[in-house]
Formats: C-alpha cells, structure tokens, sequence
C-alpha cells in the first residue's frame, strides 16, 4: 500500500494511507494523542515494578518512543518490557522523513529513535536501561501463538474501524484478553458503543474518558 508523510496540527508527522483515505495518527497531532491515549491515560495509571506492555501495532514507533520519554522522567526504579506487534514494517525512508526524535528536546532522542528502529525484529533489546522492545512482525491474529508474560497494560492502537472492522470484533479482544494480567488495563483512543460491550461481555471494567484533541471520548478497561 502506498503511503506518504503528512503534518498533523500539532507539527508531529504521520503516515498517510492512500489506497484506505487513512491516516495513521490522528490529524488533530499524533503526538499529543500518543500522549493523551497511551501516557496520560495508560502508563501513568500503572503502578507495578516490572511493566509487560502489549502494543498493537508498532507502525511508525511514536507511542514507544513516548513511553521512553514518560519513563525518563521517572526514578526509573522499574522495568518496562515492550511488546509490539506489526504486519507491515515501515521503510528506512519512512524512518528518516518521519524524524520523531526532534520533537524531543533530549539530545539522547536521535539516537534512542534509531535504536528503536534498527532493532532486530524477533528479539528483545535493551533500547535503554531498563526498557527492553520486541518488535513482532505478524498478524494480530497470530497473538495466540506467541509466547508473552502477563500483560499490565495494552496500547490497542489498530488502525479505524472503517477500514479494518475484524479488529474490532470480539476474537481479537479475546486473544488479547487471554494474554492479560489481573487488574491489567487496556487503553485506545475508540469510543465505538461495540467496543464497550465486547468488552463488558469480556470481564472487563470499562470507563469513557476524555478523548484526545479532535475526539470527544475513548476507552479505558480493566480486566477484572
């Protein structure tokens, strides 16, 4: 599929989807939804030693290079452990062009960013200390074959509904329920009236929140 780079509002980049008139980040600023969807209302909330966060899919690598940013700020007295899941790696050009790490004000960023993305997919790397990545590169149906520790928390950033509805429907959330902790929480930027009771009927705690710039609601469950 092809894709091109646009500027979302916030001056933070993302990847646009021709052939499916979609984008990968919201337009209103894929940064500040990153941060609003997977920091504020997903890390943040986490309290654990060692965190196992699930993340479906990689895509461009902003929401991890957030969470590395969030985790810098801590005492970082903990482990992140950083799965991530992606069916169609974007290019070394695609890297170059997108340029997250100056939006950073951390000289360390450029070179974090491009660790992150030169990392070997398939195995565990230590992209800091203290913060372990695996890139996955599968289908997200292929979840029930891979082998994780109990998740705390998911980035469940697939892309829209509209274009991608079988994400969205009760298998998927089935495998990735099965890979959770107790008490583990899931966050995504949807708010779909389906998604919630998928999840209801899943065990789940589910909470609207505030939405990110440009929407008005998303979703936070836990797994009870």
């Amino acid at each position: 599929m092809k894709r091109e780079i646009k500027t979302t509002n916030d001056g933070s980049k993302t990847l646009f989807i021709n052939d499916l008139n979609e984008n990968y980040h919201s337009h209103h600023g894929a940064l500040q939804e990153a941060e609003h969807v997977f920091i504020k209302n997903g890390l943040n909330l986490i309290n654990d030693y060692e965190i196992n966060i699930l993340e479906l899919g990689f895509g461009t690598g902003l929401n991890v290079l957030v969470t590395i940013n969030e985790y810098l700020k801590t005492d970082k007295n903990h482990v992140i452990n950083y799965f991530s899941l992606e069916k169609y790696p974007i290019n070394e050009s695609e890297v170059k062009d997108l340029a997250y790490f100056e939006l950073f004000d951390n000289p360390e960023f450029k070179n974090i960013y491009q660790k992150i993305h030169l990392a070997d997919w398939e195995k565990s790397v230590e992209i800091i200390s203290g913060f372990n990545l695996k890139k996955i590169e599968c289908d997200f149906f292929d979840l029930k074959n891979i082998d994780l520790p109990k998740i705390n928390l998911v980035y469940f950033d697939c892309f829209g509904a509209r274009v991608q509805p079988d994400l969205w429907e009760k298998p998927l959330f089935e495998l990735v329920s099965d890979k959770m902790a107790l008490n583990g929480l899931l966050t995504t930027y949807s708010s779909k009236g389906s998604v919630r009771r998928i999840l209801q009927e899943l065990n789940f705690q589910v909470k609207k929140k505030q939405g990110p710039p440009g929407k008005r609601e998303m979703i936070n469950a836990i797994k009870l």
